[in-house]
């Protein structure tokens, strides 16, 4: 059964506003994304793999290495794990994007008296980063989570038209034991082994003015 935790609008500080006499309209032609760099003990090397959906819609990140833990086999660092990913995304001529929506899904067991959070934020390359959305996550806990972050169209932020940026993805997952029997081991993973929990990132776009 997942554990679907869904948050309201996130805030985001303003990366540049919206050209004026673009129209939302979806691109004819498909865009392409490849990882140009993912740096961070959270995706080793080979371990985040992106994929576009069919209709330019949406992308897709799964995870094969993601998982933050605390317990006897745990290593010291291992109570935190982060990536950060620079994607080269390339669109159709004329038109940008924005990220208006990001489903963000994973897997957790933790004991009583621990705690988990996830944090993200994304941004574009040489702009103000997006403010930072943060979920906790309390024992007992053993299922599935889902969080969402969303943005009304009107507050989407735009790629600057005609401009080439990297996208830039930052997630960090941390366990905190608490008060939990510290013979006992507690998790949190963005692992997408089951290959149904993967990040997905939904794309707003808008033709670009002649």
């Amino acid at each position: 059964m997942l554990n679907a935790i869904t948050a309201g609008t996130m805030l985001l500080s303003s990366l540049g506003a919206p050209a004026t006499g673009m129209n939302t309209v979806a691109p004819p032609d498909d865009m392409t994304i490849s990882v140009v760099s993912a740096n961070g003990s959270g995706c080793p090397k080979g371990s985040a793999v992106v994929e576009v959906s069919p209709d330019n819609k949406a992308f897709t990140v799964s995870y094969s290495k993601f998982v933050a833990q605390v317990g006897p086999e745990s290593g010291p660092l291992d109570y935190r794990k982060q990536c950060q990913l620079a994607l080269n995304v390339k669109i159709p001529t004329g038109y940008t994007y924005g990220i208006a929506r990001a489903d963000y899904r994973g897997y957790a067991r933790l004991e009583k008296g621990a705690t988990a959070s996830e944090t993200a934020f994304y941004y574009f390359q040489g702009m103000s980063k997006t403010g930072v959305s943060k979920y906790q996550f309390n024992g007992f806990m053993d299922d599935s989570w889902q969080v969402t972050d969303e943005v009304g169209i009107e507050a989407v932020t735009w790629l600057p038209c005609g401009s080439s940026r990297y996208l830039n993805i930052n997630t960090e997952l941390k366990v905190n034991r608490g008060w939990s029997d510290k013979t006992t081991t507690s998790f949190i993973t963005m692992d997408s082994s089951d290959l149904n929990l993967d990040t997905i990132y939904r794309i707003a776009w808008k033709e670009c003015p002649q």
